[in-house]
């Protein structure tokens, strides 16, 4: 009955473990592996993302080269409703949805039009995630790894 008891708990375990989204974390970009068309970089990108009420909290800092820095929060449930965004010049809404465990596609809004689309894929080991990001003059691959806990 242990033997039965402990398997029970431990498919729990595992499927409590799977179903938590792997973009939970701290993330810092790594500008080697990343390319910005036309560009420039920015200096550095940390993105937190937190889990709140069914979705995800994000913080993006941005510190860019010429040492100026935004802060931008947002909170989306994967629902493919807009949701606001904060402390962004360019971007005020975000609609976001998931297509798998470990990908996620936006449409980023300003004043009620579409400004651009994302692309969020993190790797299946979770230790790498990229963001693809268009509008008809950007297109940006960043690379972030995530911070050891």
């Amino acid at each position: 009955m242990r033997r039965l008891a402990l398997v029970v708990m431990l498919l729990n375990l595992t499927l409590v473990l799977r179903a938590a989204d792997p973009v939970i974390g701290t993330w810092h970009l790594n500008l080697a592996k990343s390319r910005y068309d036309p560009g420039p970089a920015p200096k550095s990108q940390t993105r937190i993302y937190r889990e709140e009420g069914g979705g995800v909290k994000a913080v993006v800092i941005t510190v860019y080269k010429n040492g100026n820095s935004d802060t931008v929060h947002y909170a989306v449930n994967y629902d493919g409703k807009e949701h606001p965004v904060d402390g962004s010049p360019d971007t005020d809404g975000i609609l976001m949805q998931r297509v798998n465990d470990y990908t996620a596609e936006s449409v980023l809004i300003h004043a009620g039009h579409t400004v651009g689309t994302a692309r969020r894929t993190v790797s299946a080991d979770g230790q790498t995630m990229t963001i693809t990001f268009k509008t008809p003059e950007v297109n940006n691959t960043a690379s972030y790894d995530k911070e050891k806990e």
